[in-house]
């Protein structure tokens, strides 16, 4: 049984505790929090033994094997390095961390402690996502793909009402990007990989609002990335709407996934071909739509849970050194390094982004500004 704390006390945590209840091999301790009241409300209301009120006192539990982090954006790096010198696995919300060099070193210090260090990136663990990266080899030649989220946020209303908020806030290492632009960064780099040339625009709050931001932000934005002859592009935002679906499109087929982030439903378009004479030509009206059956979950988190697990279970069970588990089998689809490789490229990315859009965070003065050009990433 693997003894879980968390960090926060937010929805997301809530929905993460009801996870822990629901797998077999997981049970909840616990969870941090700056209030005392908070953390115990909330460790009793989710039936939890243990409440925490410092790090220190977390990290050191021997009542703890591994913690779910989902606190503010620019707190994960501290918290996961504690977390991991006290013997702790970790998984943490998207993002992992708020820059590349921040990954980098909570990644090295797990490897070297022998714990697990993973992102809680949902679609990549996401069933319904790898039937529809089975589905690419129907497209034919890829030349584009555009993966789009777009969902206004109410903590934006607190900012038009004059009122900071967590969501909008350079200090903690937030904005459109990093909060829910990372929903398509991620999908991009699992079916692409490290692009070629890398372009972005960002649509920033109004400057009067950078007092209360501490500096500017994006509420949208595009990133387009190239791929030698194809090209994608993600789009996201926080402050509007976003009623499109995503799509893929081949020479032979288009695929249409209603959500990029959480699949429910996804569809592959053939065009036809049109014999005239001597010529065959493509009309490019398609003649066969071919829905695609998808696994559904009533919670995808599930998922990355499970995964989580079985590399624990590796690590302790057989015991292998961590370096040896990054390139092993964790589940039926990928090895526990290609999710650290794809949180380390997407994190590049969007470093690149924050630079060309004039963003910058409390660790960009730690390690260096980001560079707007990105290079392949370097373990």
């Amino acid at each position: 049984m693997i003894r879980f704390a968390t960090i926060g006390t937010s929805a997301i945590t809530a929905t993460f505790t009801d996870m822990l209840e629901a797998n077999a091999e997981t049970t909840f301790v616990g969870t941090l929090s700056r209030s005392a009241e908070r953390a115990r409300s909330f460790t009793e209301e989710h039936l939890g033994t243990t409440p925490f009120t410092s790090l220190d006192e977390l990290a050191d539990s021997d009542a703890v094997d591994a913690v779910y982090i989902a606190s503010p954006n620019a707190l994960h790096h501290e918290q996961a390095l504690a977390c991991i010198r006290g013997g702790k696995h970790v998984l943490i919300e998207k993002p992992f961390c708020s820059t590349e060099n921040e990954a980098l070193e909570v990644f090295r210090a797990a490897e070297a402690a022998n714990v697990v260090a993973l992102e809680a990136m949902r679609p990549l663990h996401d069933r319904a996502f790898w039937a529809i990266e089975d589905a690419l080899g129907e497209l034919g030649p890829i030349h584009r793909a555009s993966l789009r989220f777009g969902k206004y946020s109410s903590r934006y209303d607190e900012i038009l009402a004059g009122r900071s908020t967590n969501v909008f806030d350079c200090g903690l290492a937030s904005g459109a990007l990093m909060d829910i632009g990372v929903y398509t960064v991620e999908p991009m780099v699992e079916m692409f990989g490290m692009p070629q040339t890398l372009t972005s625009a960002s649509s920033l709050l109004h400057s009067a609002t950078q007092g209360l931001t501490h500096g500017p932000i994006d509420g949208a934005g595009t990133i387009l990335a190239g791929y030698g002859p194809a090209i994608a592009e993600a789009s996201y935002s926080k402050v509007t709407n976003d009623l499109m679906p995503s799509q893929i499109e081949g020479e032979q087929a288009t695929l249409t996934v209603n959500s990029i982030a959480t699949p429910t439903h996804a569809s592959i378009a053939y065009r036809r071909a049109a014999e005239s004479g001597d010529t065959v030509g493509y009309s490019g009206i398609s003649t066969s739509v071919t829905e695609l059956d998808l696994p559904l979950c009533s919670n995808t988190m599930a998922y990355e849970l499970a995964d989580f697990v079985k590399t624990i279970n590796a690590v302790e069970d057989e015991s292998a050194k961590l370096s040896e588990i990054w390139e092993a089998q964790t589940n039926e689809r990928r090895v526990l390094g290609h999710y650290r490789d794809v949180t380390l490229i997407s994190l590049r990315i969007m470093d690149a982004v924050r630079a060309q859009a004039g963003i910058a965070f409390p660790a960009d003065n730690q390690t260096g500004a980001p560079s707007a050009t990105p290079d392949t990433p370097q373990d």
